[in-house]
């Protein structure tokens, strides 16, 4: 068991060190405007994010995402937003349409390019299993919106 515990910390550092992570501390941190996330732990900050399947469970499958579900999205795509930017120094900006359901569609665009497109279901279950998953998920995404920039750059210069 001590080597399953000893793995998961391991595991919530790398996450905590990538540039992903990072910047969405960065985001969250930034909009604390009384002080009251000064001090606390990184991991802590990102508390909200970690759903376990145990949670999960416990979430309805059909609900209406409260307004603290909503800011974790935007700031989740924010990060992806930000990280794009600092890896092609090109403005990566996301746009949210959600209906009160939890149903929609985000889109980050740089330029006239679409770098991101995806389909948003069942956002009152938003989270990711373990640190390490949410750095990855955020991660992805930045690194394929990224691609299409190095793939088309007169289209996202335009």
């Amino acid at each position: 068991m001590d080597a399953a515990v000893s793995l998961a910390v391991a595991e919530d550092e790398a996450a905590l060190a990538t540039p992903f992570v990072k910047c969405l501390v960065r985001l969250i941190r930034a909009q604390d405007s009384y002080g009251s996330w000064e001090g606390k732990p990184d991991a802590e900050l990102l508390g909200d994010f970690i759903v376990t399947k145990q949670q999960l469970r416990a979430i309805p499958i059909i609900g209406d995402p409260d307004p603290d579900v909503l800011w974790r999205l935007n700031m989740f795509y924010a990060a992806v937003g930000l990280t794009i930017e600092e890896r092609s120094g090109l403005m990566a900006s996301p746009m949210m349409e959600m209906s009160h359901e939890g149903f929609g569609r985000v889109v980050l665009t740089s330029g006239r390019l679409v770098v991101l497109s995806k389909t948003l279901r069942d956002v009152h279950r938003f989270g990711f299993e373990t640190l390490w998953k949410l750095a990855a998920a955020g991660t992805k995404l930045a690194g394929d919106a990224t691609a299409a920039l190095e793939t088309y750059p007169e289209v996202a210069r335009a």
